[in-house]
């Protein structure tokens, strides 16, 4: 009752939120959403199946990355794990959070070889950018988080 009182008399908005502000999304958004995150969701299911099953694809482009082949399965795995995590409403966030994760060594990874900067280097923030944008056009909840006004 009293850390009540105290956050009242430090600020009404932080003590009691109210999502007055906090809309939901309009049709359009929900389907752009959705089409946003499921691109981004089909190349990472393509890129995570290829390395649970150890195509050669995939070998031949870790070796190029420079890394040894017996990573592949374990990395594809993680993949697996992230999109799961991803693909459930209650856990998106924490899906996103785990793919920016993922996807920034993938970029340290390209800029390591001396990969061409738009094509390789980038493609993960691409591709995270996809899923970031897809979330936040389907959930209220981090349009309040994140909010793009207009000045």
């Amino acid at each position: 009752m009293k850390a009540e009182k105290a956050m009242e008399s430090i600020s009404p908005a932080v003590a009691k939120p109210t999502s007055s502000h906090v809309s939901s999304p309009s049709r359009g958004a929900k389907v752009g959403g959705y089409v946003s995150s499921g691109l981004a969701v089909a190349f990472l299911t393509m890129d995570a199946t290829m390395k649970v099953f150890a195509t050669a694809p995939a070998i031949e482009g870790t070796k190029q990355l420079g890394y040894d082949p017996s990573v592949i399965v374990p990395l594809g795995a993680v993949q697996l794990v992230c999109l799961v995590v991803y693909l459930f409403p209650r856990t998106s966030v924490l899906g996103a959070i785990l793919w920016t994760g993922y996807l920034g060594g993938a970029i340290a990874t390209h800029v390591r070889v001396g990969n061409p900067l738009f094509s390789h280097v980038l493609f993960p923030v691409y591709v995270a950018a996809l899923l970031w944008f897809g979330l936040w056009l389907r959930s209220p909840a981090l349009r309040a988080l994140v909010p793009l006004r207009r000045t």
